[in-house]
């Protein structure tokens, strides 16, 4: 029996090492393509919205007239259903034939390097976009460069505390800061002693700490009682018109059609990128606080902004509310009935059409997909599929070309 625990540590070595090695020639590959090398070139080049470039701090009126928004941008944060928000504004802009800035290469700008105009694919000094939605290291000023001064922003916040256990668990493998955590709970194992493990300038640190102030271009390793956390969330205040709450999903849609203008039409979804159950681990009230006490930045700044989201919708109306939450859940159910094989979403190995098989991360298949029905009413057939269809895929579709993304799924799937 030693013997073969023996054997099997050193196979899971050797599987660590060599990712560690194929992980580093993807780095040179990424930092060879990287256009964030080109940023002089454009430091004073016109832009869509040249006034707002320098003076980004935005007026969050919304007007009294109500037409739909066609000038949109998302911040997308990880893990915290935004994929779900991605199909939404995908098939949104697909249907008005709208001019999204895409990534070039794979499906985020070149994250985690902060957001540069020129990340964006055949970019040119001046160009106008309407909708910026992939994920990105947020700067206000140079998405501000992209877009007509009416866009609205809006973005996507989760609790940390299962935002942080859902980080961990996706992203332990490309962590390497988790691999000599020993034991059966390495979460656990971590957030008992967080600083015996974590080392800020390691690789992909940014996963362990603090994610969504990282993700909003700030310093993720700012303790919460630093002055700096309350002013950054304070400039958020003012870049976004609306920030969405993941615990309340349909809540935060109903919102968010009363600020953009849309019909209840355009907000049909079904949930994308959900991991399945026996992967996610338990917090006990004690490994929740200190969650919560370890990523103390993030959690100030989801209890401001959910503060305000519960103050949005107290002047929406709470019985409007609720009606209209009824209705979406109606519209929705309806949907999941025509469109999608047996009502609900079933683990990777059991999606037949391969196409809709969401990414998975590294050496696990833990991201649940759909079957789509085959006796689907075919004027519902394009709806239902591009419903159905994860990001990867969809951008594809929408003709962005994800080499670099595809031969990092390529080596993760060999190795593991």
């Amino acid at each position: 029996m030693f013997g073969f625990k023996g054997r099997k540590s050193q196979s899971n070595l050797r599987g660590l090492a060599l990712w560690a090695f194929l992980t580093s020639i993807l780095l040179v590959l990424y930092s060879l393509s990287n256009p964030t090398q080109v940023k002089s070139r454009y430091s004073h080049a016109p832009s869509c919205a040249l006034s707002m470039s320098k003076s980004w701090q935005r007026n969050l009126t919304i007007p009294e007239e109500c037409s739909p928004k066609m000038n949109i941008m998302f911040m997308k944060t990880h893990k915290t259903a935004s994929s779900t928000i991605l199909n939404i504004l995908f098939r949104f802009g697909e249907k008005h034939k709208l001019k999204f800035a895409f990534p070039d290469g794979r499906n985020d700008f070149f994250y985690p390097s902060p957001f540069l105009c020129s990340q964006v694919k055949d970019y040119q000094p001046g160009d106008c976009f309407n909708i910026v939605c992939n994920h990105m290291r947020f700067d206000a000023q140079e998405v501000a460069k992209l877009l007509p001064p009416d866009a609205v922003y809006i973005t996507i916040l989760r609790d940390p505390a299962q935002l942080f256990e859902s980080s961990f668990h996706y992203y332990h493998r490309a962590v390497p800061l988790t691999w000599r955590i020993s034991g059966d709970n390495k979460l656990a194992e971590f957030l008992h002693n967080p600083r015996t493990f974590y080392t800020p300038e390691a690789y992909n640190s940014f996963y362990l700490k603090n994610l969504l102030f990282f993700d909003f271009g700030f310093d993720n390793n700012l303790e919460a009682d630093d002055p700096r956390v309350m002013r950054a969330i304070q400039t958020l205040s003012q870049q976004f018109h609306l920030v969405l709450i993941a615990e309340y999903f349909e809540e935060s849609l109903i919102l968010l059609k009363h600020v953009l203008c849309w019909t209840m039409e355009d907000l049909l979804f079904f949930k994308l990128n959900a991991r399945k159950g026996s992967s996610v681990s338990h917090l006990t009230p004690e490994l929740r606080a200190k969650a919560l006490e370890w990523n103390g930045a993030d959690w100030k700044l989801y209890q401001h902004f959910n503060s305000t989201f519960w103050a949005r919708v107290e002047a929406y109306g709470k019985n409007r509310m609720k009606q209209e939450v009824n209705e979406l859940r109606r519209r929705n159910a309806e949907m999941k009935a025509i469109c999608i094989e047996g009502g609900g979403a079933v683990e990777a190995r059991m999606i037949q059409d391969r196409t809709l098989l969401p990414w998975q991360p590294v050496g696990e298949s833990s991201i649940l997909g759909y079957n789509m029905r085959y006796d689907i009413d075919p004027k519902f057939r394009t709806l239902c599929r591009k419903m159905l269809t994860p990001e990867i895929q969809y951008l594809s579709e929408l003709g962005v070309n994800l080499w670099l993304t595809r031969l990092w799924g390529w080596l993760k799937d060999a190795i593991y």
